[in-house]
């Protein structure tokens, strides 16, 4: 019986994305008797999987009670291929951080109240840099989360960080929200932020944040050394460094700002 309702499953699926790869030919939509000719499924079939799919916003209702392919779909796609675009334009850039400032440098997004690393990389070469790309880190003890959680409105990072403990690492790290919102208020104030021991003892992060094309923050940049290799003399230098640089992959992903 468990073996049938799986096998009943996958069908559905397979026949929802027949369903998504039909209506993709036809921009201006299509009834359901022709995407059941199309498709070769029961009208009732096709009916039924796509009020699911309507439902879920992956497939749209004409003006006519045509069907076509919905936003959501074409949301997912472009964040997969914004994603794709933003590691292709910006790898040269971390390399070049990296190279000028003998720093090991990152590039990061934004999950939740979470950084994840998508690139990283040193002047040393080193496997265990490549095991980090992926490695999630808590957004309020990194100079990347505090560039990416910038821009949100009091409400919305309120709503981000609902279920943040705000853990305590060293004594430097932010330990309460009002804390970490007073540093989002400087944060955007000056345009950069800095991680200055507050994820590891004898460590700075630097970081400065990555527009689109609609000014939006997509992502952050940024550079970490020991207290030795990032003196208090040299963060403003580091930081105006990283902040051009970042305006550089900014405008190769279309912000005009």
């Amino acid at each position: 019986m468990g073996e049938s309702r799986k096998s009943s499953g996958v069908q559905s699926v397979e026949r929802s994305i027949n369903i998504i790869e039909t209506l993709v030919t036809e921009p201006h939509g299509m009834g359901i008797s022709q995407i059941s000719e199309r498709t070769g499924m029961s009208k009732s079939t096709v009916h039924r999987l796509i009020s699911t799919l309507l439902e879920r916003g992956y497939v749209a209702k004409t003006h006519d009670s045509s069907y076509k392919v919905g936003l959501k779909l074409i949301e997912a796609a472009s964040v997969y291929l914004n994603s794709l675009e933003l590691h292709t334009e910006a790898r040269p850039y971390i390399s070049r951080i990296a190279h000028d400032l003998g720093l090991t440098s990152h590039l990061g997004i934004i999950d939740g109240d979470q950084v994840v690393y998508i690139e990283r990389m040193d002047m040393i070469s080193s496997i265990q840099l490549y095991h980090q790309i992926g490695l999630r880190v808590p957004a309020y003890t990194s100079s990347l989360g505090k560039c990416l959680l910038s821009a949100y409105s009091h409400e919305e990072l309120e709503l981000v960080m609902k279920d943040c403990t705000f853990q305590k690492f060293t004594d430097k790290t932010i330990t309460s929200f009002e804390e970490f919102r007073k540093e989002m208020l400087e944060v955007r104030k000056k345009g950069w932020a800095i991680d200055d021991q507050e994820s590891e003892e004898d460590h700075r992060c630097i970081g400065a944040p990555i527009f689109d094309y609609s000014g939006d923050i997509i992502a952050a940049i940024s550079a970490s050394g020991s207290l030795s290799q990032l003196p208090d003399e040299r963060i403003e230098a580091v930081a105006e460094y990283l902040k051009s640089t970042a305006l550089e992959i900014s405008r190769e992903m279309g912000y005009s700002g």
